[in-house]
């Protein structure tokens, strides 16, 4: 038996190897060849759509954590309390050294100019070119502002296996060549990428144009500031930017933000009656957005759950929540009272008159009236509504002897003095101090909410963008550097532009704009869109603002070098005296959450990240960060 199995054996494999001549050259059925994937419009979308998807982020809708990392947010989380009691953090934080993604780069743009594109439209085969380069400038964007000047490589480098892999190695180039780099690639690419308004997820001419404008902001503010910190630089010039080259980058950056602003294809966003709604709306309508330029988009599906974002899963309000998950991101009192008063003027809030007496109010709302519509865009205030539900933020009874009644699970009960009834004495959303999910700093987070049915459910999560650019941060940019060029009317414009769609009906003057009030109006218009650890890194404020020290509140919320080194809250409390003229109004104490135990602290060494040493290893031609 085994003799005539051996004999059938032998006979396929003589038959199949020696007569049937087309069986090795059959095309594979699970791979496609460069030939095939490079003459394909579709496949060639594929390839550079993957490309996209991967871009770099730091802070975004499915990275809520990195927002409680500074002064912006409690994480009410129990395994991300020790963001809010390390006091330092690593040299290595934030750093990135993706080469590996730089190498397909450069050979997807290598592949897209080759003749493997020669019957592909022209134009086609340029804009497929140019969103390469634009993808890879905007992966050196993200590398030299985390880590200063890098190896600027634009071929796809390849061994030969020789033994010797020293000509692979290349050196650190200067900061300033990098940022040079990717605003030159910018110019380049420009004119070959459409010039449409509706393209939210691909590289357009208005994106290159804000980018252009960000880009020369970052290099211009590194090169005026950085003479603060005289040794957060190196002697190659790979950390660093000299001071005179300030003025012409901040030209460019007001150059490209006017080009974009003044063309008219985009708008800033005016389309609800309520401006706080109007304001949260620009970052969940996308139909027809005119201000959002670019962004990360989501799919809300079933079959595509890995393509849904979680951001409404995971910071949905408790006592609303569509599923187990809900009230991670805490904002901050810190960044609540950074939001002025209509009147063009700052204020703290106010919890006790001159003589310390409660101040009495008769909604938890009216704690925040008069306030700029974007804070209540941004956060979810207490006695405020979301999805149509109240919500029920309240920290329990607060009685006239001083004392308070209190729970430690949501919505707890327990006898009032004088009652034999339990009551509820605490909200359904906390604020509980320690326990997760609730509101602990009183407040939760509204930019990004998804207001969607389902969209705080594991099964389909969230289909809303994350916004990458819009409009409202190239005016800024534009008034930014308007005021360092001297130019302070032109600044106050720009400004005004943003604040009169917010709500201000005053407008500044160009007496009004300092350095300070550039600064403030970035943080309220843009808080939890992923700028203020660079924005500080640029301004050299990092280590003033987080200088380690345990100081109370600010009460100076304007100032852009404002030490803010613990995450404060503002919980509101029911009034309990039967028969007092105050009995069931709303009071409000200012809170140190529990958990918040230790205070901030940005080094030297961390305004540029940690080179590991196994890449300095590999290659001793790449100088070390200073003060690491």
């Amino acid at each position: 038996m085994k003799k005539i199995l051996y004999i059938l054996i032998f006979l396929m494999a003589f038959n199949w190897g020696c007569n049937d001549d087309d069986f090795l050259d059959r095309e594979p059925t699970n791979i496609l060849l460069d030939e095939q994937v490079w003459s394909d419009e579709a496949l060639i979308f594929s390839v550079i759509s993957d490309l996209y998807f991967r871009i770099p982020e730091y802070q975004s809708v499915n990275y809520w954590q990195g927002y409680a990392d500074f002064d912006e947010a409690f994480a009410s989380n129990f395994g991300d309390y020790g963001r809010h009691k390390n006091n330092d953090w690593g040299y290595g934080e934030w750093g990135l050294w993706n080469y590996g993604y730089i190498r397909e780069l450069n050979l997807f743009i290598q592949k897209a100019q080759s003749d493997l594109t020669s019957d592909l439209d022209p134009a086609v085969k340029a804009r497929f070119i140019a969103e390469g380069r634009f993808l890879r400038a905007n992966a050196y964007f993200e590398l030299v502002k985390r880590m200063g000047g890098v190896p600027l490589i634009l071929e796809p480098l390849e061994y030969d296996f020789s033994g010797d892999a020293t000509y692979l190695q290349h050196p650190r180039a200067k900061e300033a060549e990098i940022y040079d780099f990717v605003l030159s690639e910018l110019d380049a690419v420009k004119s070959d990428l459409p010039d449409d308004a509706n393209i939210k997820s691909r590289a357009t001419q208005g994106l290159v144009l804000a980018m252009k404008a960000r880009v020369a902001i970052y290099a211009a503010s590194i090169a005026k500031y950085g003479v603060n910190t005289p040794n957060v630089s190196l002697p190659g010039g790979e950390v660093g930017i000299a001071a005179n080259l300030a003025d012409g980058y901040y030209t460019q950056a007001l150059s490209a933000a006017e080009e974009l602003i003044k063309s008219g294809t985009y708008s800033l966003y005016n389309k609800k009656e309520d401006l706080s709604e109007n304001f949260a709306n620009i970052f969940i309508d996308k139909a027809n957005n005119p201000e959002v330029i670019f962004v990360r988009d989501y799919v809300q599906s079933e079959r595509f759950d890995g393509r849904a974002n979680t951001w409404t899963l995971v910071n949905q309000p408790w006592s609303g929540a569509e599923d187990l998950e809900g009230g991670r991101t805490n904002p901050s009192l810190n960044l609540v009272q950074s939001f002025e008063m209509l009147d063009n003027s700052f204020a703290t809030f106010q919890t006790t008159t001159e003589e310390g007496d409660y101040i009495f109010f008769n909604d938890p709302m009216d704690m925040f009236a008069g306030r700029d519509p974007r804070l209540a865009g941004t956060v979810i205030l207490p006695g405020s509504k979301f999805k149509g539900k109240d919500l029920d933020i309240w920290a329990g009874y607060q009685l006239a002897d001083g004392s308070v009644i209190t729970g430690d699970e949501f919505g707890q009960r327990k006898v009032l003095p004088g009652s034999e009834t339990p009551v509820q004495v605490v909200g359904f959303d906390g604020p509980i101090d320690g326990r997760e999910y609730s509101a602990q700093s009183g407040f939760y987070v509204r930019k990004f909410m998804d207001t969607a049915t389902g969209s705080g459910q594991r099964g389909l999560k969230s289909d809303r963008w994350w916004v990458r650019y819009r409009l409202a941060e190239t005016y800024l940019v534009a008034a930014e550097a308007a005021f360092e060029l001297g130019n302070s009317g032109k600044a106050a414009d720009y400004m005004n532009d943003v604040r009169r769609r917010a709500g201000f009906t005053t407008d500044l003057t160009a007496a009004d704009i300092t350095f300070d009030r550039i600064a403030h109006e970035r943080k309220v218009e843009l808080a939890f869109e992923g700028h203020q650890l660079w924005d500080l890194k640029r301004w050299r404020l990092a280590h003033i603002v987080f200088n380690g020290e345990k100081v109370d509140l600010t009460d100076k919320p304007w100032k852009a070098d404002e030490v803010s080194t613990r995450v404060f809250g503002l919980w509101p409390y029911k009034y309990y005296e039967p028969g007092s003229p105050n009995d069931g109004k709303w009071i409000f104490k200012q809170v140190l959450p529990g958990q918040v135990t230790g205070a901030d602290r940005f080094r030297l060494g961390n305004y540029y990240s940690f080179i590991n040493d196994d890449i300095r290893n590999n290659n001793p031609q790449i100088v070390k960060n200073p003060n690491q």
